[in-house]
Order: structure tokens, then sequence, then C-alpha cells
């Protein structure tokens, strides 16, 4: 066999093996959705949408997710913002004091690869870390606990694809700041941020949709309450507790509830994740490559 056809085998079979593997992803989110909706579309109506649960719901009664809902929203929201909040300083910091100024940094290569780890750290490890901290503190559990333990569980994984943003930011952009006589914090904070903003809002909204589809941090830290929080310190309801909690009863009217929460959730997750999508492509046409 001479090099061009061994060439030729070697990509046959590579496009074999990507085609085998899209649909297998592919098949495998249509069959998730499908199930989700198949299961879940009868059991959606206004009530379950905008209506808390009222006496009996874990019995088959009357109610819905109501609590949940705005529980996961405000949860999920409060700690993206916190999230990015905290994020964006390490890593223009990162950026600037190390990767930029003399090569390649030990120091940075230490706090990139602890950023991993901590991505690969089980959700309820966060959990139990917040926990401990809330005995600390002598809080209970809260609204405020879960946003803080979540935090803590999505702020790798916004500085890590901050971090792999800016790191693409050609060198020549940055040279043509500093020609113009910027600073290195302006340079950071006016052009490497800029060229990295659409990264930057990908990343949170993929961070989003970490935090609202994650149970276990949440379960010792958020508390479950079938009432809507009416201030940081109030228990709250999240989707990923109530549809545990509707699974597990022996009822079957109440599980098939479990798979409208379900879908609720799914629902949240797939436009977070189209959106986040659609807020790329448009803030990347004017970025300079």
């Amino acid at each position: 066999m001479n090099r061009l056809a061994k060439r030729k085998l070697e990509e046959l079979l590579y496009l074999t093996f990507m085609i085998i593997c899209t649909v297998v992803m592919v098949g495998s989110l249509a069959i998730i959705l499908s199930i989700v909706f198949a299961k879940g579309l009868p059991e959606m109506s206004l009530s379950m949408i905008f209506d808390v649960p009222s006496g009996g719901y874990y019995l088959g009664k009357g109610g819905g997710l109501f609590n949940a809902i705005v529980g996961s929203l405000l949860l999920a929201g409060g700690a993206t913002v916190l999230a990015g909040l905290l994020s964006i300083p390490v890593v223009i910091g990162l950026h600037i004091y190390l990767h930029r100024r003399r090569g390649k940094s030990y120091l940075a290569w230490v706090t990139r690869f602890s950023f991993d780890v901590l991505t690969g750290v089980p959700s309820i490890v966060y959990g139990a870390f917040g926990y401990m901290i809330m005995a600390l503190m002598g809080l209970k559990a809260s609204l405020l606990a879960g946003i803080i333990t979540v935090t803590i569980l999505v702020i790798p994984i916004t500085c890590r694809a901050l971090d792999e943003v800016v790191r693409l930011t050609p060198k020549d952009v940055l040279f043509a700041s500093y020609s113009l006589g910027a600073t290195r914090w302006e340079t950071g904070w006016k052009v490497l941020l800029r060229q990295a903003v659409s990264g930057f809002l990908t990343a949170l909204l993929i961070s989003f949709g970490r935090a609202i589809g994650d149970s276990a941090s949440v379960l010792l830290t958020t508390g479950y309450s079938d009432r809507v929080p009416e201030s940081l310190l109030d228990p709250a309801a999240t989707l990923p507790l109530a549809i545990f909690f509707q699974i597990s009863t022996p009822f079957p009217a109440v599980q098939a509830r479990a798979y409208a929460a379900a879908l609720i959730l799914t629902i949240i997750v797939l436009g977070v994740s189209l959106g986040s999508r659609m807020l790329g492509m448009k803030l990347t046409r004017h970025m300079v490559r």
C-alpha cells in the first residue's frame, strides 16, 4: 500500500469514527428529549407553572412548581453573577502578569491545573464543603448558602473558559495597544476583556446551565420549601430536588409530575444553550482573529 492510499484509508477511518460519534451523541440527545417531552407534556398546565404546592400536593392533589422554578432561577442567577464578578479580575491578572510577561510561568500552570481539578470535583463534595461553611458561619439552609456553594462550584468553569478565550487573543492586538502607550492594566481591561466578551458571556451562560441543573451541591445547603423565598435567608426549592422528591414517592400521579419538572428544567437549559450559541456568533463577528 503506497503512502497516498494509506492517507486516504486513514481519512476514511477518521471520518467514519466521527460520523459514528455524532450519530451516538445526537441520537442520545434525541432519545432523552423524546422521553422527557412524551412524559412531561401531558402533565403540563398553567397551574403547574404558576401555582405553588398546596396541601396534599405530594399525595397527588393540586398545586404546581412555581416555587421550584423561582428558586432555581434565583439560585443559578445569583451564583452566575457572583462567579462572573469574581472570575474577571482573577483571569485578567493571571493573563497579564503570568502568561504575557515572560513566556510560560509555573504559577500560571499551577493555577490553570487547579481550575481543571476543581472543575472535575463531584458536586456533592462542594455541597459538603458548603455545609461546613454554613456550620462555621452559623447559617441555616437558605438561598444565600446555596448561592455561595454553587458560586464555588461554577467559578472554575467560568475562569477556565475565560482564560482560554483570553489566551486566543492575537499578540499583535496587544502590541498595538502597548505601542500607543497603554499600560498592562489598561490593555487588559480595555482590549483583552473586549476581545473576550463573547467567550465570557458564553461561559456565564454555560455556568448558569450547570448551576440550575445541579442538585447535589444544594441538597444540604439550600433546603427545600413549598413557598417562594422572600429573602436570601429563606430556604428555597429547586427543580432538580423537586424531581428527586417527586420521583421518589410511591404515588404514580406525583411521579408523573416529576417529568413535568424535568421538562421545565430541560426547556430552560436548552434555551440557555441556544442563547449562548446565538450570542457568541453575534458578538464574534467583529472580533480580531
